[in-house]
Order: structure tokens, then C-alpha cells, then sequence
């Protein structure tokens, strides 16, 4: 499965791979706190939503140069467009929200 070029299988990782992300963000900056507490904490924070956003798309290299150093080129535009719209999601939160 991980041989198929399409892009929707690009966005998909693309699109699950930041969650991984933050989850490692929380497993670093949660101290103690319960998932949930963490979350929430963060969604009344705008700054600190906007770094954990940021944050988290740096999981998105990994599958991003694994798809283009295969030669998979449309599977990694999948991702690339998936982290396009995490950065829309990012500037939102940092500099409109």
C-alpha cells in the first residue's frame, strides 16, 4: 500500500501525521496533564495553539521525503497539499483568530 501513487493517499498521511505530531508534543509539554485538560488548554490559548500546530507539521518530513525520494511524486503532492492546509489552519489561529 505504501508503493501507491495517488494523492489522496498522500493527503491522508499528510493529514495523520501532524496528529502524531502533536500527540509527541503533548507526550514533551504535557507534564502530568490529561489529553483532554491539554487540548482544551490550548484552544484558549491561541499562541500556544498556533506552536503546537507548527510543531506538529515537522512529522510531516518524514513521509514527505520518503514519498519523493521514491520517486512517488503524487502521493508526496498529497502531503504536500495536506500540509498546505495545516498552514492555512496555522496562520489562522496565529494571526486572525
Amino acid at each position: 500500500m505504501l508503493k501507491r501513487n495517488v494523492p489522496v493517499l498522500g493527503f491522508i498521511l499528510g493529514a495523520l501525521f501532524p496528529l502524531i505530531g502533536s500527540l509527541v508534543v503533548f507526550l514533551v509539554l504535557g507534564r502530568g496533564q490529561q489529553l483532554g485538560d491539554f487540548f482544551n488548554g490550548l484552544f484558549h490559548n491561541h499562541q500556544t495553539f498556533a506552536k503546537v500546530i507548527a510543531l506538529s507539521l515537522l512529522a510531516n518530513i518524514l513521509p514527505f521525503m520518503l514519498y519523493t525520494n521514491r520517486r512517488l511524486d503524487l502521493t508526496a503532492r498529497g502531503i504536500f497539499i495536506a500540509t498546505m492546509l495545516y498552514v492555512l489552519v496555522f496562520v489562522l489561529v496565529k494571526y486572525i483568530w
